[in-house]
Protein backbone atom coordinates (compact mmCIF):
# COMPACT_ATOMS: atom_id res chain seq x y z
CA UNK A 1 0.00 0.00 0.00
CA UNK A 2 1.67 3.73 -0.94
CA UNK A 3 0.03 5.97 1.77
CA UNK A 4 0.51 9.44 0.78
CA UNK A 5 -0.38 12.87 2.49
CA UNK A 6 -1.14 16.00 0.88
CA UNK A 7 -0.08 18.75 3.94
CA UNK A 8 3.25 18.08 5.27
CA UNK A 9 3.02 20.10 8.54
CA UNK A 10 3.42 19.28 11.76
CA UNK A 11 0.97 16.21 12.11
CA UNK A 12 1.73 15.38 8.33
CA UNK A 13 4.89 15.01 9.22
CA UNK A 14 4.43 12.85 12.49
CA UNK A 15 2.43 10.54 10.94
CA UNK A 16 4.33 10.04 7.26
CA UNK A 17 7.21 8.99 9.75
CA UNK A 18 5.28 6.79 11.96
CA UNK A 19 3.85 4.82 8.54
CA UNK A 20 7.64 4.52 6.85
CA UNK A 21 8.44 3.64 10.15
CA UNK A 22 6.43 0.31 9.76
CA UNK A 23 8.05 0.11 6.57
CA UNK A 24 5.04 1.14 4.66
CA UNK A 25 6.32 3.30 1.09
CA UNK A 26 5.27 6.82 1.99
CA UNK A 27 5.60 9.84 -0.08
CA UNK A 28 4.46 13.64 0.61
CA UNK A 29 3.97 17.09 -0.62
CA UNK A 30 3.45 20.60 0.28
CA UNK A 31 3.90 24.29 -0.59
CA UNK A 32 6.94 24.55 -3.01
CA UNK A 33 8.97 27.00 -0.73
CA UNK A 34 9.15 23.78 1.69
CA UNK A 35 10.47 21.51 -1.15
CA UNK A 36 13.63 21.77 -0.23
CA UNK A 37 13.56 21.49 3.52
CA UNK A 38 10.88 18.73 3.81
CA UNK A 39 13.34 16.71 1.23
CA UNK A 40 16.06 16.99 3.81
CA UNK A 41 14.27 16.20 6.68
CA UNK A 42 11.83 13.36 5.59
CA UNK A 43 14.35 11.63 3.18
CA UNK A 44 16.31 10.36 6.78
CA UNK A 45 12.70 8.06 7.10
CA UNK A 46 12.56 7.03 3.64
CA UNK A 47 9.81 9.90 2.98
CA UNK A 48 9.44 10.72 -0.72
CA UNK A 49 8.81 14.12 -1.22
CA UNK A 50 7.93 15.51 -4.40
CA UNK A 51 6.62 19.03 -5.73
CA UNK A 52 3.41 18.03 -7.25
CA UNK A 53 0.28 16.73 -4.82
CA UNK A 54 -1.17 15.73 -8.27
CA UNK A 55 0.85 12.82 -8.13
CA UNK A 56 0.67 11.98 -4.89
CA UNK A 57 -2.74 11.91 -5.56
CA UNK A 58 -2.65 9.47 -8.63
CA UNK A 59 -0.18 7.02 -6.71
CA UNK A 60 -1.73 6.82 -3.17
CA UNK A 61 -3.94 3.69 -2.10
CA UNK A 62 -4.44 5.64 1.15
CA UNK A 63 -4.37 9.81 0.80
CA UNK A 64 -4.39 11.60 3.31
CA UNK A 65 -5.00 15.48 3.21
CA UNK A 66 -3.41 17.46 6.30
CA UNK A 67 -3.71 20.76 5.95
CA UNK A 68 -5.96 23.03 7.99
CA UNK A 69 -9.64 22.76 8.65
CA UNK A 70 -9.79 26.54 6.54
CA UNK A 71 -8.25 25.38 3.52
CA UNK A 72 -9.14 21.85 3.22
CA UNK A 73 -12.25 22.91 0.53
CA UNK A 74 -9.97 24.79 -1.61
CA UNK A 75 -7.04 21.81 -1.35
CA UNK A 76 -9.38 19.08 -1.84
CA UNK A 77 -11.09 20.66 -4.80
CA UNK A 78 -7.62 21.09 -6.32
CA UNK A 79 -6.42 17.56 -5.97
CA UNK A 80 -9.44 15.68 -6.05
CA UNK A 81 -10.04 14.99 -9.89
CA UNK A 82 -6.28 13.38 -9.40
CA UNK A 83 -7.13 10.54 -6.78
CA UNK A 84 -6.72 7.00 -7.65
CA UNK A 85 -10.05 5.18 -8.37
CA UNK A 86 -10.95 2.71 -5.50
CA UNK A 87 -8.08 4.95 -3.07
CA UNK A 88 -9.01 5.35 0.44
CA UNK A 89 -9.33 9.50 0.99
CA UNK A 90 -8.80 10.47 4.82
CA UNK A 91 -8.46 13.76 6.24
CA UNK A 92 -6.89 15.17 9.65
CA UNK A 93 -8.77 17.85 10.39
CA UNK A 94 -10.32 18.03 13.57
CA UNK A 95 -13.02 19.60 12.94
CA UNK A 96 -15.14 17.29 10.30
CA UNK A 97 -17.87 18.63 8.96
CA UNK A 98 -16.37 21.16 6.75
CA UNK A 99 -14.12 18.47 5.96
CA UNK A 100 -16.66 15.99 5.07
CA UNK A 101 -17.77 18.29 2.94
CA UNK A 102 -15.05 18.92 1.13
CA UNK A 103 -14.96 15.25 0.39
CA UNK A 104 -17.96 15.20 -0.39
CA UNK A 105 -18.61 17.60 -2.89
CA UNK A 106 -15.30 16.98 -4.99
CA UNK A 107 -13.92 13.29 -4.72
CA UNK A 108 -14.96 10.44 -7.52
CA UNK A 109 -17.43 8.36 -6.15
CA UNK A 110 -15.39 5.28 -6.73
CA UNK A 111 -13.28 6.87 -4.02
CA UNK A 112 -13.84 5.64 -0.24
CA UNK A 113 -14.02 8.09 2.38
CA UNK A 114 -12.70 7.01 6.01
CA UNK A 115 -11.52 10.21 8.06
CA UNK A 116 -9.28 10.49 11.45
CA UNK A 117 -7.86 12.48 13.96
CA UNK A 118 -5.57 12.11 16.88
CA UNK A 119 -5.90 13.81 19.87
CA UNK A 120 -2.89 14.62 20.61
CA UNK A 121 -0.14 17.04 19.28
CA UNK A 122 3.03 16.67 17.33
CA UNK A 123 5.10 16.95 20.67
CA UNK A 124 3.84 13.36 21.27
CA UNK A 125 4.67 10.52 18.69
CA UNK A 126 1.69 8.28 17.71
CA UNK A 127 1.99 5.35 19.47
CA UNK A 128 -0.09 4.55 22.63
CA UNK A 129 -2.14 8.24 22.02
CA UNK A 130 -5.98 8.03 20.49
CA UNK A 131 -6.77 8.17 17.42
CA UNK A 132 -10.46 8.63 16.29
CA UNK A 133 -11.12 6.77 13.06
CA UNK A 134 -14.36 7.38 11.14
CA UNK A 135 -16.07 5.36 8.08
CA UNK A 136 -18.31 7.54 6.74
CA UNK A 137 -18.71 6.08 2.82
CA UNK A 138 -16.68 2.87 2.34
CA UNK A 139 -17.75 -0.47 1.71
CA UNK A 140 -16.38 -2.80 4.65
CA UNK A 141 -13.05 -4.73 2.79
CA UNK A 142 -11.76 -0.65 2.73
CA UNK A 143 -12.65 -0.13 6.17
CA UNK A 144 -11.39 -2.91 7.27
CA UNK A 145 -8.04 -2.46 5.62
CA UNK A 146 -7.68 0.77 7.20
CA UNK A 147 -8.20 -0.33 10.51
CA UNK A 148 -5.51 -2.57 9.60
CA UNK A 149 -2.92 -0.19 8.86
CA UNK A 150 -4.01 2.10 11.02
CA UNK A 151 -3.01 -0.88 13.91
CA UNK A 152 0.53 -0.85 12.46
CA UNK A 153 0.93 3.04 14.33
CA UNK A 154 -0.01 0.90 17.79
CA UNK A 155 -2.27 3.91 18.24
CA UNK A 156 -5.33 3.54 21.11
CA UNK A 157 -8.01 3.21 18.24
CA UNK A 158 -11.51 4.92 18.57
CA UNK A 159 -13.99 4.27 15.93
CA UNK A 160 -16.82 6.88 15.80
CA UNK A 161 -20.15 6.12 13.89
CA UNK A 162 -20.32 9.22 12.30
CA UNK A 163 -19.07 12.83 12.16
CA UNK A 164 -21.33 14.40 13.67
CA UNK A 165 -20.77 12.31 17.04
CA UNK A 166 -16.99 13.38 16.76
CA UNK A 167 -17.72 17.11 16.62
CA UNK A 168 -20.03 17.09 19.26
CA UNK A 169 -17.23 15.51 21.46
CA UNK A 170 -14.75 17.71 20.61
CA UNK A 171 -16.41 21.01 20.88
CA UNK A 172 -16.54 19.92 24.12
CA UNK A 173 -13.23 18.04 24.93
CA UNK A 174 -11.59 20.62 23.01
CA UNK A 175 -13.13 23.84 22.05
CA UNK A 176 -14.51 24.72 25.17
CA UNK A 177 -11.38 23.34 27.00
CA UNK A 178 -9.15 26.10 25.20
CA UNK A 179 -10.78 28.67 25.91
CA UNK A 180 -10.53 28.63 29.33
CA UNK A 181 -6.60 28.04 29.00
CA UNK A 182 -6.49 30.98 26.84
CA UNK A 183 -8.77 33.19 28.73
CA UNK A 184 -6.56 32.63 31.58
CA UNK A 185 -3.74 33.63 29.20
CA UNK A 186 -5.28 36.79 28.03
CA UNK A 187 -6.13 37.70 31.46
CA UNK A 188 -2.94 37.59 32.48
CA UNK A 189 -1.16 39.14 29.51
CA UNK A 190 -3.75 41.83 29.74
CA UNK A 191 -2.82 42.56 33.27
CA UNK A 192 0.82 41.72 32.60
CA UNK A 193 1.72 39.60 34.92
CA UNK A 194 3.19 36.08 34.64
CA UNK A 195 1.24 33.77 36.87
CA UNK A 196 4.17 31.33 38.45
CA UNK A 197 5.35 34.84 39.75
CA UNK A 198 1.95 35.65 41.26
CA UNK A 199 1.47 33.89 44.87
CA UNK A 200 -2.61 33.22 43.93
CA UNK A 201 -1.19 30.54 41.15
CA UNK A 202 1.37 28.44 42.99
CA UNK A 203 0.88 25.26 43.75
CA UNK A 204 -1.32 21.77 42.45
CA UNK A 205 -3.74 22.65 40.36
CA UNK A 206 -2.56 25.82 39.78
CA UNK A 207 0.65 24.21 38.14
CA UNK A 208 -1.24 22.18 35.97
CA UNK A 209 -2.99 25.31 35.20
CA UNK A 210 -0.31 27.22 33.93
CA UNK A 211 1.49 24.49 32.42
CA UNK A 212 -1.33 23.66 30.53
CA UNK A 213 -1.89 27.59 29.26
CA UNK A 214 1.64 27.57 27.98
CA UNK A 215 0.73 24.55 25.95
CA UNK A 216 -1.79 25.99 24.05
CA UNK A 217 -0.18 28.66 23.35
CA UNK A 218 3.23 27.25 22.24
CA UNK A 219 1.22 25.51 19.36
CA UNK A 220 -0.08 27.25 16.50
CA UNK A 221 -3.33 29.86 16.68
CA UNK A 222 -5.03 27.86 13.41
CA UNK A 223 -5.30 24.86 15.10
CA UNK A 224 -7.37 26.37 17.42
CA UNK A 225 -9.43 28.77 15.81
CA UNK A 226 -10.82 26.25 13.56
CA UNK A 227 -11.57 23.87 16.32
CA UNK A 228 -13.66 26.81 17.78
CA UNK A 229 -15.10 28.50 14.67
CA UNK A 230 -15.55 26.24 12.69
CA UNK A 231 -16.90 23.20 14.38
CA UNK A 232 -20.88 24.43 14.35
CA UNK A 233 -21.25 22.43 18.00
CA UNK A 234 -18.59 24.64 19.43
CA UNK A 235 -20.40 27.94 19.84
CA UNK A 236 -23.87 26.84 21.95
CA UNK A 237 -20.90 25.64 24.06
CA UNK A 238 -18.66 28.24 24.05
CA UNK A 239 -21.51 30.75 24.75
CA UNK A 240 -22.30 28.48 27.80
CA UNK A 241 -19.31 28.81 29.22
CA UNK A 242 -19.75 32.74 28.52
CA UNK A 243 -22.61 32.79 30.29
CA UNK A 244 -22.07 30.49 33.47
CA UNK A 245 -18.91 32.52 34.17
CA UNK A 246 -20.49 35.90 33.69
CA UNK A 247 -23.31 34.68 36.28
CA UNK A 248 -20.70 33.10 38.68
CA UNK A 249 -18.88 36.52 38.86
CA UNK A 250 -21.74 38.16 38.99
CA UNK A 251 -22.71 36.70 42.05
CA UNK A 252 -19.08 36.78 43.63
CA UNK A 253 -19.08 40.56 43.35
CA UNK A 254 -22.63 40.38 45.12
CA UNK A 255 -21.52 38.60 47.52
CA UNK A 256 -24.41 36.10 47.45
CA UNK A 257 -23.33 33.26 48.96
CA UNK A 258 -26.31 31.63 49.38
CA UNK A 259 -27.08 31.42 45.77
CA UNK A 260 -23.44 31.02 45.01
CA UNK A 261 -23.11 27.77 47.23
CA UNK A 262 -26.66 26.14 45.71
CA UNK A 263 -25.28 26.77 42.13
CA UNK A 264 -21.98 24.97 42.31
CA UNK A 265 -23.05 22.60 44.52
CA UNK A 266 -25.84 21.69 41.90
CA UNK A 267 -23.21 21.72 39.47
CA UNK A 268 -20.83 18.79 41.77
CA UNK A 269 -23.44 16.98 42.48
CA UNK A 270 -24.28 16.42 38.78
CA UNK A 271 -20.85 16.08 37.48
CA UNK A 272 -19.31 14.14 40.23
CA UNK A 273 -21.78 11.88 41.03
CA UNK A 274 -20.70 8.90 42.61
CA UNK A 275 -21.49 6.36 39.82
CA UNK A 276 -18.43 8.34 37.50
CA UNK A 277 -15.47 6.53 37.74
CA UNK A 278 -13.05 9.26 38.92
CA UNK A 279 -9.64 10.46 37.40
CA UNK A 280 -8.00 10.61 40.90
CA UNK A 281 -4.81 13.31 39.77
CA UNK A 282 -1.79 12.96 41.81
CA UNK A 283 -1.48 15.72 44.34
CA UNK A 284 2.48 15.31 44.89
CA UNK A 285 3.21 15.34 41.30
CA UNK A 286 1.21 18.30 40.64
CA UNK A 287 3.08 20.12 43.29
CA UNK A 288 6.18 19.05 41.80
CA UNK A 289 5.35 20.47 38.67
CA UNK A 290 5.84 24.44 39.74
CA UNK A 291 7.44 27.64 37.89
CA UNK A 292 7.53 29.42 41.42
CA UNK A 293 11.19 29.35 43.03
CA UNK A 294 8.74 29.16 46.44
CA UNK A 295 5.65 27.61 46.36
CA UNK A 296 5.02 28.03 49.98
CA UNK A 297 4.05 31.71 49.31
CA UNK A 298 0.44 30.77 47.92
CA UNK A 299 -2.63 32.07 48.79
CA UNK A 300 -5.87 31.41 47.88
CA UNK A 301 -7.46 31.50 44.20
CA UNK A 302 -11.07 31.88 43.56
CA UNK A 303 -10.61 29.25 40.36
CA UNK A 304 -13.55 30.95 38.35
CA UNK A 305 -12.07 28.65 34.98
CA UNK A 306 -12.40 25.57 36.64
CA UNK A 307 -16.35 26.58 38.48
CA UNK A 308 -17.18 27.79 35.29
CA UNK A 309 -16.55 24.91 33.42
CA UNK A 310 -18.33 22.47 36.24
CA UNK A 311 -21.23 24.90 35.90
CA UNK A 312 -21.47 24.84 32.07
CA UNK A 313 -21.49 21.09 32.22
CA UNK A 314 -24.06 20.99 34.54
CA UNK A 315 -26.32 23.72 32.32
CA UNK A 316 -25.79 22.06 29.27
CA UNK A 317 -26.12 18.31 31.36
CA UNK A 318 -22.75 17.15 29.52
CA UNK A 319 -21.64 14.40 31.69
CA UNK A 320 -17.77 14.80 31.04
CA UNK A 321 -16.62 11.53 31.37
CA UNK A 322 -18.16 10.18 28.77
CA UNK A 323 -16.43 12.22 26.67
CA UNK A 324 -12.97 10.15 28.15
CA UNK A 325 -13.25 8.02 24.69
CA UNK A 326 -12.33 11.09 22.80
CA UNK A 327 -9.88 12.56 25.48
CA UNK A 328 -7.50 15.10 24.90
CA UNK A 329 -4.45 15.41 27.41
CA UNK A 330 -5.45 19.03 28.44
CA UNK A 331 -8.74 17.65 28.69
CA UNK A 332 -8.17 14.87 30.51
CA UNK A 333 -6.55 17.37 33.06
CA UNK A 334 -9.00 19.92 32.95
CA UNK A 335 -11.35 17.34 33.91
CA UNK A 336 -8.75 16.21 36.77
CA UNK A 337 -8.59 19.53 38.45
CA UNK A 338 -11.82 20.28 38.11
CA UNK A 339 -12.59 16.53 39.84
CA UNK A 340 -10.18 17.26 42.39
CA UNK A 341 -11.15 20.79 43.69
CA UNK A 342 -14.82 19.92 43.79
CA UNK A 343 -14.44 16.93 45.30
CA UNK A 344 -11.86 18.21 48.23
CA UNK A 345 -14.12 19.92 50.57
CA UNK A 346 -11.69 22.14 52.35
CA UNK A 347 -10.09 23.40 48.85
CA UNK A 348 -13.79 24.24 47.63
CA UNK A 349 -14.34 25.89 50.27
CA UNK A 350 -11.39 27.75 50.07
CA UNK A 351 -12.38 29.02 46.73
CA UNK A 352 -16.01 29.76 47.53
CA UNK A 353 -15.20 31.65 50.45
CA UNK A 354 -11.98 33.61 48.27
CA UNK A 355 -14.43 34.32 45.31
CA UNK A 356 -17.31 35.92 47.56
CA UNK A 357 -14.67 38.14 49.83
CA UNK A 358 -11.07 38.36 48.96
CA UNK A 359 -10.89 41.72 47.27
CA UNK A 360 -6.95 40.43 46.28
CA UNK A 361 -8.33 38.29 43.68
CA UNK A 362 -10.85 40.18 42.76
CA UNK A 363 -8.49 42.30 40.31
CA UNK A 364 -7.54 38.98 38.52
CA UNK A 365 -11.30 37.88 38.28
CA UNK A 366 -12.10 40.85 36.23
CA UNK A 367 -9.17 39.99 33.59
CA UNK A 368 -10.60 36.72 33.10
CA UNK A 369 -13.97 37.99 33.20
CA UNK A 370 -13.18 40.35 30.30
CA UNK A 371 -11.07 37.65 28.51
CA UNK A 372 -14.26 35.21 28.47
CA UNK A 373 -16.20 37.50 26.99
CA UNK A 374 -13.35 38.55 23.93
CA UNK A 375 -13.01 35.38 23.28
CA UNK A 376 -16.94 34.17 23.46
CA UNK A 377 -17.29 37.22 21.05
CA UNK A 378 -14.37 36.70 18.71
CA UNK A 379 -15.97 32.68 18.33
CA UNK A 380 -19.74 33.90 18.06
CA UNK A 381 -19.18 36.20 14.97
CA UNK A 382 -16.94 33.81 13.35
CA UNK A 383 -13.48 35.96 13.03
CA UNK A 384 -11.00 33.30 12.36
CA UNK A 385 -8.17 36.23 11.66
CA UNK A 386 -9.00 37.83 14.90
CA UNK A 387 -9.19 34.76 16.87
CA UNK A 388 -5.98 34.40 15.50
CA UNK A 389 -4.45 37.98 16.30
CA UNK A 390 -5.91 37.37 20.02
CA UNK A 391 -4.05 34.44 20.31
CA UNK A 392 -1.13 35.73 18.79
CA UNK A 393 -0.91 38.59 21.15
CA UNK A 394 -1.13 36.61 24.01
CA UNK A 395 1.36 33.91 22.25
CA UNK A 396 3.92 36.76 21.96
CA UNK A 397 3.79 37.91 26.38
CA UNK A 398 4.06 34.71 26.73
CA UNK A 399 6.91 33.73 24.32
CA UNK A 400 10.49 33.21 26.30
CA UNK A 401 8.42 30.32 28.42
CA UNK A 402 6.32 28.31 25.66
CA UNK A 403 9.34 26.07 24.86
CA UNK A 404 9.99 24.82 28.58
CA UNK A 405 6.38 24.97 29.25
CA UNK A 406 5.21 22.66 26.44
CA UNK A 407 8.67 20.59 27.62
CA UNK A 408 7.48 20.50 31.32
CA UNK A 409 3.62 20.41 30.27
CA UNK A 410 5.07 16.70 28.21
CA UNK A 411 6.41 15.55 31.45
CA UNK A 412 3.59 16.46 33.61
CA UNK A 413 0.75 14.59 30.99
CA UNK A 414 3.35 11.71 31.13
CA UNK A 415 3.58 11.43 34.99
CA UNK A 416 0.43 11.83 35.53
CA UNK A 417 -1.31 9.91 32.99
CA UNK A 418 0.84 6.35 34.21
CA UNK A 419 0.48 7.28 37.76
Amino acid sequence: MVIGFIGLGDMGKLYAKAFARQGLTVCGSDLAHHFEALTEELSLYNVEVLLDGREIAQKSDLLIFSVETDKIKEVVARYAPYVKSGAIVAGQCSVKHPEITALEEFLPLNTNIITIHALHGPGFIPKGQKLVVIPHRCDKFSYQRMLDVLLLLETDLVEMEDYHQHDKIVADTQAVTHVGFESMGTACATAGFYPWENAAYLGGIDNVKILIMLRIFSYKAHVYAGLAILNPYAKQQVKQYAVSESELFRLMIKEEEKELRKRLYQARDFVFHESRKPILLNDQIMKEFSLSADSSLRKPNSHLSILSMVDAWNKLQVNPYDNLICQTPPFRLRLGIAEYLFKNEDLLEESIETALYDKSIRGDDLEFHSAVRDWSAIINYGDIDGYKLHFNHTQNFFKDRLDYGRQQSAELIRRLMTE
